[in-house]
Protein backbone atom coordinates (compact mmCIF):
# COMPACT_ATOMS: atom_id res chain seq x y z
CA UNK A 1 0.00 0.00 0.00
CA UNK A 2 1.28 3.32 -0.80
CA UNK A 3 0.91 6.44 1.19
CA UNK A 4 -1.72 7.65 -1.16
CA UNK A 5 -4.04 4.71 -0.73
CA UNK A 6 -4.41 5.27 2.39
CA UNK A 7 -6.29 8.65 1.35
CA UNK A 8 -8.45 6.26 -0.88
CA UNK A 9 -12.23 6.43 -0.02
CA UNK A 10 -13.65 4.15 -2.85
CA UNK A 11 -16.21 1.87 -0.84
CA UNK A 12 -17.79 4.24 1.50
CA UNK A 13 -20.08 6.28 1.86
CA UNK A 14 -20.03 9.83 3.54
CA UNK A 15 -22.61 12.27 4.89
CA UNK A 16 -22.08 15.68 4.75
CA UNK A 17 -24.50 18.48 6.41
CA UNK A 18 -24.49 21.72 5.03
CA UNK A 19 -22.60 20.18 2.01
CA UNK A 20 -24.65 22.68 -1.09
CA UNK A 21 -22.15 25.26 -0.10
CA UNK A 22 -19.09 27.26 1.23
CA UNK A 23 -16.80 24.53 3.40
CA UNK A 24 -19.24 21.87 3.39
CA UNK A 25 -19.60 22.04 -0.40
CA UNK A 26 -15.71 21.78 -0.93
CA UNK A 27 -15.39 18.75 1.96
CA UNK A 28 -17.48 16.86 -0.70
CA UNK A 29 -15.54 17.74 -3.06
CA UNK A 30 -12.56 16.52 -1.57
CA UNK A 31 -14.23 13.14 -0.05
CA UNK A 32 -15.88 12.87 -3.52
CA UNK A 33 -12.58 12.84 -5.72
CA UNK A 34 -10.87 10.76 -3.40
CA UNK A 35 -13.70 7.70 -4.45
CA UNK A 36 -16.52 8.51 -1.79
CA UNK A 37 -20.03 8.15 -2.51
CA UNK A 38 -20.66 11.71 -1.14
CA UNK A 39 -24.61 12.39 0.36
CA UNK A 40 -24.95 16.38 1.07
CA UNK A 41 -27.82 17.82 2.98
CA UNK A 42 -29.15 21.35 3.12
CA UNK A 43 -32.07 23.28 3.57
CA UNK A 44 -32.52 25.00 0.24
CA UNK A 45 -34.04 23.21 -2.83
CA UNK A 46 -31.88 25.44 -5.31
CA UNK A 47 -28.30 25.32 -3.41
CA UNK A 48 -29.03 21.56 -3.19
CA UNK A 49 -29.49 21.56 -7.18
CA UNK A 50 -26.90 23.50 -8.35
CA UNK A 51 -24.23 22.30 -5.97
CA UNK A 52 -25.50 18.29 -7.21
CA UNK A 53 -25.12 19.63 -10.69
CA UNK A 54 -21.48 21.18 -9.77
CA UNK A 55 -20.34 18.00 -7.92
CA UNK A 56 -21.70 15.37 -10.75
CA UNK A 57 -20.16 17.75 -13.73
CA UNK A 58 -17.29 16.51 -12.34
CA UNK A 59 -18.03 12.79 -12.44
CA UNK A 60 -18.12 12.53 -8.45
CA UNK A 61 -21.11 10.11 -7.28
CA UNK A 62 -23.52 12.65 -5.13
CA UNK A 63 -26.88 11.97 -3.77
CA UNK A 64 -28.56 15.36 -2.08
CA UNK A 65 -31.82 15.52 0.83
CA UNK A 66 -33.20 18.58 1.79
CA UNK A 67 -33.41 19.17 5.46
CA UNK A 68 -33.52 22.01 7.61
CA UNK A 69 -31.18 21.23 10.38
CA UNK A 70 -31.81 23.96 13.02
CA UNK A 71 -34.63 22.02 13.71
CA UNK A 72 -34.07 18.96 16.10
CA UNK A 73 -37.19 17.37 14.90
CA UNK A 74 -36.18 17.59 11.02
CA UNK A 75 -32.88 15.98 12.51
CA UNK A 76 -34.37 12.98 12.97
CA UNK A 77 -36.37 12.84 10.12
CA UNK A 78 -33.19 12.93 7.61
CA UNK A 79 -31.71 10.30 10.40
CA UNK A 80 -34.50 8.19 9.78
CA UNK A 81 -34.32 8.78 5.71
CA UNK A 82 -30.69 8.23 5.86
CA UNK A 83 -31.01 4.90 8.12
CA UNK A 84 -33.53 3.16 5.41
CA UNK A 85 -32.50 4.42 2.32
CA UNK A 86 -28.88 5.48 2.41
CA UNK A 87 -27.42 3.33 4.61
CA UNK A 88 -24.37 2.30 5.57
CA UNK A 89 -22.90 5.52 6.54
CA UNK A 90 -18.87 5.39 6.94
CA UNK A 91 -18.08 8.92 7.73
CA UNK A 92 -20.44 11.68 8.97
CA UNK A 93 -19.44 15.59 9.41
CA UNK A 94 -21.47 17.36 11.17
CA UNK A 95 -20.61 20.83 9.21
CA UNK A 96 -24.15 22.62 9.66
CA UNK A 97 -23.84 26.27 11.99
CA UNK A 98 -23.95 29.38 12.12
CA UNK A 99 -24.71 32.78 13.82
CA UNK A 100 -26.98 34.38 12.11
CA UNK A 101 -27.80 37.04 15.11
CA UNK A 102 -25.27 39.28 16.92
CA UNK A 103 -27.55 40.38 20.10
CA UNK A 104 -25.58 41.28 23.15
CA UNK A 105 -26.06 39.20 25.98
CA UNK A 106 -28.05 40.83 27.89
CA UNK A 107 -31.03 41.60 25.12
CA UNK A 108 -30.76 38.25 24.04
CA UNK A 109 -34.30 35.86 24.64
CA UNK A 110 -34.03 32.77 25.39
CA UNK A 111 -36.02 31.15 22.13
CA UNK A 112 -32.82 32.68 20.21
CA UNK A 113 -30.47 31.37 22.67
CA UNK A 114 -31.65 27.74 21.91
CA UNK A 115 -32.00 28.39 18.53
CA UNK A 116 -28.60 29.16 18.21
CA UNK A 117 -27.70 26.48 20.37
CA UNK A 118 -30.17 24.10 18.08
CA UNK A 119 -28.67 24.98 15.10
CA UNK A 120 -25.06 24.48 15.82
CA UNK A 121 -24.99 21.60 18.78
CA UNK A 122 -28.16 19.85 19.32
CA UNK A 123 -28.57 18.79 15.59
CA UNK A 124 -25.01 17.47 15.81
CA UNK A 125 -25.83 15.35 18.95
CA UNK A 126 -29.03 13.62 17.06
CA UNK A 127 -26.95 13.12 14.02
CA UNK A 128 -23.34 11.65 16.04
CA UNK A 129 -25.75 9.24 18.21
CA UNK A 130 -28.01 7.83 15.15
CA UNK A 131 -25.80 8.05 11.99
CA UNK A 132 -22.41 7.45 14.10
CA UNK A 133 -24.34 5.10 16.42
CA UNK A 134 -25.27 2.84 13.47
CA UNK A 135 -20.99 2.82 13.10
CA UNK A 136 -20.71 0.72 16.27
CA UNK A 137 -21.32 -2.64 15.25
CA UNK A 138 -19.23 -2.94 12.15
CA UNK A 139 -16.46 -1.24 13.94
CA UNK A 140 -15.30 1.56 11.65
CA UNK A 141 -16.11 5.04 10.87
CA UNK A 142 -15.41 8.36 10.88
CA UNK A 143 -17.33 11.80 12.76
CA UNK A 144 -16.01 15.14 12.07
CA UNK A 145 -17.51 17.91 13.81
CA UNK A 146 -16.68 21.73 12.52
CA UNK A 147 -16.35 23.49 15.61
CA UNK A 148 -14.77 27.48 14.98
CA UNK A 149 -12.07 28.91 17.13
CA UNK A 150 -14.64 30.85 18.32
CA UNK A 151 -14.78 27.72 20.12
CA UNK A 152 -11.84 28.57 21.77
CA UNK A 153 -11.54 32.01 21.82
CA UNK A 154 -14.39 34.66 22.15
CA UNK A 155 -14.28 36.89 18.99
CA UNK A 156 -13.93 40.34 19.82
CA UNK A 157 -16.94 41.94 17.58
CA UNK A 158 -19.30 39.29 18.33
CA UNK A 159 -22.37 39.42 20.99
CA UNK A 160 -24.94 37.32 22.61
CA UNK A 161 -22.16 34.68 23.25
CA UNK A 162 -24.28 32.03 22.02
CA UNK A 163 -22.05 30.91 19.19
CA UNK A 164 -19.09 30.55 21.12
CA UNK A 165 -21.14 28.76 23.58
CA UNK A 166 -22.68 26.23 21.45
CA UNK A 167 -19.50 25.62 18.93
CA UNK A 168 -17.20 25.76 22.62
CA UNK A 169 -19.45 22.82 23.63
CA UNK A 170 -19.30 21.03 20.23
CA UNK A 171 -15.73 20.67 20.57
CA UNK A 172 -15.72 19.23 24.07
CA UNK A 173 -18.53 16.95 22.86
CA UNK A 174 -15.85 15.89 19.91
CA UNK A 175 -13.88 14.39 22.78
CA UNK A 176 -15.97 13.09 25.32
CA UNK A 177 -17.41 10.75 21.98
CA UNK A 178 -13.61 10.02 20.86
CA UNK A 179 -13.03 8.16 24.02
CA UNK A 180 -16.31 6.54 24.20
CA UNK A 181 -15.92 5.06 20.83
CA UNK A 182 -12.34 4.56 20.56
CA UNK A 183 -13.10 0.96 21.47
CA UNK A 184 -15.25 0.81 18.10
CA UNK A 185 -13.17 1.74 16.07
CA UNK A 186 -14.40 5.14 15.53
CA UNK A 187 -12.56 8.29 15.45
CA UNK A 188 -14.34 11.56 16.33
CA UNK A 189 -12.28 14.66 15.54
CA UNK A 190 -13.15 18.13 14.90
CA UNK A 191 -11.64 21.20 13.01
CA UNK A 192 -12.17 24.35 14.42
CA UNK A 193 -11.90 26.66 11.07
CA UNK A 194 -10.97 30.60 11.17
CA UNK A 195 -12.06 33.39 9.20
CA UNK A 196 -12.58 31.69 5.76
CA UNK A 197 -14.05 33.63 2.21
CA UNK A 198 -17.74 31.25 2.55
CA UNK A 199 -21.01 33.39 1.16
CA UNK A 200 -21.95 33.70 4.99
CA UNK A 201 -18.95 35.86 5.54
CA UNK A 202 -18.99 37.54 2.02
CA UNK A 203 -22.43 38.94 3.17
CA UNK A 204 -20.45 40.45 6.43
CA UNK A 205 -18.43 42.17 4.38
CA UNK A 206 -21.12 43.20 2.18
CA UNK A 207 -22.28 44.92 4.88
CA UNK A 208 -19.23 46.21 5.95
CA UNK A 209 -16.48 46.73 2.95
CA UNK A 210 -13.70 47.51 5.75
CA UNK A 211 -14.21 44.51 7.50
CA UNK A 212 -12.43 42.22 5.10
CA UNK A 213 -9.23 43.72 5.07
CA UNK A 214 -9.92 44.35 9.10
CA UNK A 215 -9.74 40.73 9.59
CA UNK A 216 -7.22 39.85 7.05
CA UNK A 217 -4.58 42.22 9.12
CA UNK A 218 -5.45 40.52 12.20
CA UNK A 219 -4.06 37.11 10.71
CA UNK A 220 -0.38 36.41 10.34
CA UNK A 221 -1.01 34.75 7.05
CA UNK A 222 -2.63 38.38 6.03
CA UNK A 223 -5.61 36.53 4.00
CA UNK A 224 -8.83 35.16 4.81
CA UNK A 225 -9.20 31.31 3.98
CA UNK A 226 -10.13 30.03 0.96
CA UNK A 227 -12.92 27.37 1.24
CA UNK A 228 -11.01 24.49 -0.80
CA UNK A 229 -8.88 24.84 1.78
CA UNK A 230 -10.51 22.88 4.17
CA UNK A 231 -10.72 19.66 1.84
CA UNK A 232 -7.41 18.18 2.73
CA UNK A 233 -7.75 18.10 6.19
CA UNK A 234 -11.29 16.56 5.79
CA UNK A 235 -9.82 13.57 3.96
CA UNK A 236 -7.46 13.11 6.14
CA UNK A 237 -9.41 12.92 8.79
CA UNK A 238 -11.80 10.91 7.08
CA UNK A 239 -9.30 8.38 5.41
CA UNK A 240 -7.57 5.63 7.42
CA UNK A 241 -4.58 8.31 6.81
CA UNK A 242 -6.13 9.84 10.02
CA UNK A 243 -6.82 6.05 11.92
CA UNK A 244 -4.54 7.50 15.01
CA UNK A 245 -6.25 10.45 15.33
CA UNK A 246 -9.13 11.21 17.56
CA UNK A 247 -10.63 13.25 19.94
CA UNK A 248 -8.65 16.05 18.74
CA UNK A 249 -9.71 20.11 17.76
CA UNK A 250 -7.74 21.11 14.68
CA UNK A 251 -7.61 24.48 14.18
CA UNK A 252 -7.01 25.93 10.85
CA UNK A 253 -7.00 29.74 10.99
CA UNK A 254 -4.03 31.21 9.23
CA UNK A 255 -2.33 31.65 12.66
CA UNK A 256 -5.13 34.17 13.86
CA UNK A 257 -4.56 32.46 17.35
CA UNK A 258 -1.24 33.17 17.50
CA UNK A 259 -2.02 36.85 17.98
Amino acid sequence: MTILDHFNLSGRRALITGGSRGLGLEMARALGEAGAHVIITGSSAENLHKACEELCSEDLHVTSLQADLSKPAEAERLCDVVLKEHAPIDILINNVGGRRINTPTEDLGLEDWQRILDLNLTQAFILTKRIGGAMIPRKWGRIINIASINALWPGKAMRGRSYEASKGALAMFTKAVAADWAVHGITVNAIAPGPFLTDANKRWIGERPDFEDEVAASIPMGRWGRPEEIGPLALYLASEAGSFMTGSVLVLDGGKLLW
